[in-house]
């Protein structure tokens, strides 16, 4: 057995990840994918790995890499399929409602007039979102119809790639925390709280983690939300649920290169090693299959 790690920064996540295939007794190879080139017509070096583990900040980096090596038939966790399919927060959302699993309203523009008319249909507060990015960055809640003249014109104004596309959700009057459930496989292992006074809840944003109890209805609603971007054998995810006071839970975001750092402690669950478990026994099932 021998695994790779892809990365682009050595943070505390890789570095734990690295201590459990280390503590395993594990061949692996931590790769800089900056440092990398492939080559698509010739696998090289990389049919060697029974796994390769994507833990690399940049999503199109991830995405050419992971692609590549798909070709050569190597495992990818997650594949290039999930990433996308998280990455975006759009594609995100077109699959919740494809599979009919519960999650916020959204109405999707493509101009200034056509997103005002969005934010109008869903109604006020609602929250636009650049349909990419992470840590709850460019998140804004529009309360009335200045202040949605104004985001517009911002994001019109800014003309990035990340502000084309009007991304509008209902505003969830939850009970100023969120949900975050690690998910391994289909299986939600552990999960918790994060809690703030503002209605941003993200740790990275100051929300306090607290340990979440996975009741039957969580464990069920993450894995379906698993399989509708990863497939029937899920994948390594972190699912971030809403509590609706009207419509119950709802599946907000999914990520597909969590940070669990500060999740560990108050959940008292090993979850990198639950990672690199499941990663081995993938592998060792593609094995199997292919004789």
């Amino acid at each position: 057995m021998r695994l790779a790690l892809f990365h682009s920064r050595i943070r505390v996540e890789e570095r734990l990840l690295l201590e459990e295939l280390t503590r395993r007794d594990i061949a692996h190879d931590v790769i800089d994918l900056r440092e990398q080139t492939f080559d698509i017509h010739d696998p090289g070096q990389w049919t060697q790995y029974d796994a390769v583990i994507d833990r690399c900040i940049s999503q199109t980096h991830a995405l050419a890499a992971t692609r590549v090596l798909e070709r050569f038939g190597v495992l990818t966790v997650n594949p290039a399929s999930t990433i996308e399919a998280c990455g975006d927060k759009l594609t995100t959302s077109l699959l919740l409602a494809r599979d009919n699993v519960p999650t916020p309203r959204v109405r999707v523009a493509l101009d200034e007039a056509s997103a005002l008319s969005a934010i109008e249909q869903i109604g006020y507060p609602c929250v636009l979102k650049p349909t990419t990015g992470s840590w709850g960055r460019l998140l804004a809640r529009v309360n009335d119809r200045d202040a949605a003249e104004a985001v517009i014109e911002h994001k019109a104004t800014l003309g990035s790639v990340a502000h084309s596309v009007y991304y509008v959700q209902e505003y969830v009057d939850k009970p100023q925390r969120d949900l975050r459930v690690f998910v391994v496989g289909t299986e939600a292992i552990c999960g918790i709280t994060r809690a703030s006074s503002h209605w941003i809840t993200n740790t990275a944003r100051g929300g306090q983690a607290a340990p979440l109890t996975i009741t039957p209805e969580i464990a069920t609603l993450s894995a379906r939300a698993a399989r509708c971007v990863a497939g029937e054998s899920g994948g390594l995810l972190a699912i971030d649920l809403l509590e609706c006071p009207r419509r119950g839970l709802l599946v907000s975001e999914i990520n597909h290169t969590m940070e669990f750092r500060n999740s560990i402690e108050p959940t008292g669950v090993n979850i990198p090693g639950r990672m690199i478990e499941w990663v081995v026994a993938q592998a060792r099932a593609l094995a199997e299959v292919a004789g």
